[in-house]
């Protein structure tokens, strides 16, 4: 267990941010998978921006790594395209 404050606060803080990270995450992973079962391809335009920016997001804020998000942005687009 800490026994200093900075680290007691330091734990806090990582604690917030897990269960913020997590929510954020969570959200785009559902946002991913309504756009992937979405078979209509003007709703999957729709939506396509709206996840295109909850992912750069992730990666902005380290969620996800930025590779990790292009190559997922790259599949989604390419899955818009061919329906």
């Amino acid at each position: 267990m800490a026994h200093h404050k900075s680290a007691k606060k330091r734990i806090r803080q990582a604690e917030t941010r897990r269960a913020r990270n997590r929510y954020y995450g969570k959200t785009t992973r559902n946002l991913v998978r309504k756009l992937r079962a979405t078979e209509n391809k003007t709703e999957a335009e729709k939506l396509l921006p709206t996840v295109m920016q909850a992912v750069d997001k992730l990666a902005k804020r380290g969620v996800i790594h930025k590779r990790n998000a292009s190559n997922l942005k790259s599949s989604l687009q390419r899955h818009v395209n061919k329906l």
